[in-house]
């Protein structure tokens, strides 16, 4: 049994760069030394607004297994909207993590004890300069400061690198802000 296995389970949007923010993650958590990195999208019609999930599996070893996240040690949600559809906190484990984009504070997610991390990345990021509704910098922001599994440091290069010549300053300045302004809560 692979005890060191961190599942993590990313909801958005098509448009919101859920993919993205997953792919930034992984490559920022191979650098950190986790030897064992998978990511595998899963999504419906492509188009702007669909229903997009990305598993991302994490382990200090190498991981074989490829196949979706059935069950996340936490959720990563792009749109807090998202919450409210059927499907998205399934077989999210006890004790578990979601991590959300919301004007909300934790409380207001808080599920059969699970713990919350929020920030009001849509806000946020806007207010940093970038077009509405471009919230996956942000997100990672929120990611890192609620598992600490990959420091910001270590992401805001990859942020920056990533949207090149697309505002990626901008990008990571909103990813350090939303790291700052998220709030821990829940169990």
């Amino acid at each position: 049994m692979q005890t060191d296995l961190i599942e993590i389970r990313w909801h958005g949007r098509g448009g919101q760069g859920a993919i993205t923010a997953a792919k930034i993650v992984a490559n920022a958590a191979f650098d950190a030394g986790y030897r064992g990195v998978t990511m595998a999208p899963t999504f419906g019609t492509e188009r702007r607004g669909a229903p997009v999930t990305t598993s991302l599996k994490l382990a200090k070893h190498k991981i074989f297994d490829l196949s979706p996240i059935l069950e996340p040690d936490m959720i990563v949600v792009l749109d807090h909207l998202i919450l409210e559809e059927p499907g998205t906190l399934t077989g999210l484990k006890p004790g578990g993590l979601i991590i959300v984009n919301t004007p909300k504070p934790p409380g207001a997610h808080a599920v059969n004890g699970m713990r919350v991390a929020a920030a009001d990345v849509t806000t946020l990021a806007a207010e940093v300069g970038l077009p509405a509704g471009i919230v996956n910098s942000g997100i990672i922001g929120t990611f890192a400061k609620a598992t600490g599994l990959v420091d910001i440091d270590a992401l805001t290069p990859l942020i920056a690198a990533e949207f090149a010549g697309k505002k990626g300053d901008l990008n990571a300045k909103a990813a350090r802000i939303c790291y700052g302004k998220t709030i821990l809560g829940g169990a």
